[in-house]
């Protein structure tokens, strides 16, 4: 398997009245992952040998590139607690179409939690959208070659 794993802080106001994460600071959340796991770091972050990781998808503001979301899908298994380590939000390419893919997502307790618990699965359908004309754009080459990488069965929700 080659997942993406993305740490990612709950902040206290994720929190709801029940105890657990919000449903709509989970999508917050998912989207943090995506941005962290799948876009181009901005050039403060990148190392002191000058190096970074090559983007799977550079989505950034000024890419030319934006990534429209078509559609979501979750699936709580648990209540999401407030933990002061970050949540292990692992991702991975379920499907890879010309010019869209599903990102799949698994949210785990933190790194170290024991036991490892599942909280909630998920998947976000992006399509490529040409910054410039409004219209969906192909995947080039280098892009579905860096996604290509990260392709594994999608996400097996219990109920269809």
């Amino acid at each position: 398997m080659a997942r993406l794993h993305a740490p990612i802080r709950i902040r206290w106001s994720d929190i709801d009245a029940y105890g657990h994460v919000n449903n709509s600071a989970m999508l917050r959340l998912l989207e943090e992952a995506r941005v962290l796991a799948f876009w181009a770091p901005d050039p403060d972050e990148i190392d002191e040998s000058g190096s970074a990781p090559e983007p799977v998808i550079d989505g950034r503001p000024g890419s030319g590139t934006m990534t429209v979301i078509a559609a979501q899908r979750l699936e709580y298994l648990a209540s999401t607690p407030y933990f002061r380590r970050p949540l292990d939000i692992q991702l991975w390419i379920g499907r890879l179409g010309g010019a869209s893919l599903d990102i799949s997502y698994e949210v785990w307790s933190p790194l170290g939690h024991e036991p490892a618990e599942l909280y909630t699965r998920a998947t976000t359908t992006l399509v490529l959208v040409d910054a410039e004309t409004n219209r969906p754009r192909r995947l080039s080459a280098a892009e579905r070659a860096a996604c290509e990488q990260y392709i594994e069965p999608p996400v097996t929700f219990s109920r269809p």
